[in-house]
């Protein structure tokens, strides 16, 4: 192969921007470079979250300002069943 020339299949890279200055990223469990970012989009009425890995985005998902509510009350539910669980029986159910 000669400098230059390219052989195989063409990847696709995601361009890897900063997070916005209103956002997080919280890492996943698993590791291995797994990451969710949050960030907020006030001009777009959203707030994207995001999967990574590395310095790739996986996937996304622009969520409605105002659905995000309801996010967090299926959150704050599903966290207080938790302790609820562990409360109860004295280890956590997840």
């Amino acid at each position: 192969m000669t400098p230059g020339e390219v052989r195989g299949t063409m990847t696709l890279v995601a361009q890897v921007l900063p997070l916005p200055t209103r956002g997080e990223i919280y890492v996943d469990a698993r590791g291995e470079g797994r990451a969710l970012r949050v960030s907020w989009h006030h001009d777009e009425d959203t707030v994207v979250l995001s999967l990574w890995r590395g310095a790739l985005c996986a996937g996304s998902f622009r969520l409605r300002t105002e659905d995000v509510p309801g996010l967090i009350t299926t959150l704050v539910h599903g966290l207080s069943e938790g302790y609820s669980s562990t409360v109860s029986t004295g280890r956590h159910a997840g």
